[in-house]
């Protein structure tokens, strides 16, 4: 089991930097507005000069490089689906930051979802 927490670590940090990237990215295109058809290239213009969105960008980005440390060293089988820890995050922070209404069933389905995450967890040490 000790030689799962460096690569959980490691997957946490890329998550963490992931949501944070989507909170901006999200947080960016709420400021921008829609994107559509009728309004593509305009809209286009506005999304990659706007700091939020380019901010997600950025941290999705440095997101990804961790994903590549951590699955350098474990298999994909065990860390892809330790992504859906970004789920539960994306969930609660949307909630907290963004003030979104998230319904009582999909609470209900993220807890699912951790009961997930904790049976791959202890599925075996990664490697």
């Amino acid at each position: 089991m000790q030689g799962m927490y460096k690569p959980f670590f490691i997957v946490i940090t890329a998550i963490c930097f992931s949501v944070s990237g989507e909170l901006l990215l999200k947080s960016g295109m709420n400021s921008v507005g829609i994107l559509g058809l009728s309004n593509f290239w305009p809209t286009l213009g506005k999304i990659f000069t706007h700091p939020r969105i380019l901010g997600g960008f950025g941290l999705f980005g440095v997101g990804a490089v961790f994903w590549l440390a951590a699955i350098s060293r474990v298999p994909l089988s065990w860390a892809y689906p330790m992504l859906s820890i970004g789920y539960i995050l994306i969930l609660l922070f949307s909630a907290i930051v963004l003030k979104e209404q998230i319904a009582p069933l999909r609470w209900v389905g993220a807890l699912v979802i951790c009961a997930g995450i904790i049976l791959v967890f202890r599925s075996g040490t990664p490697r």
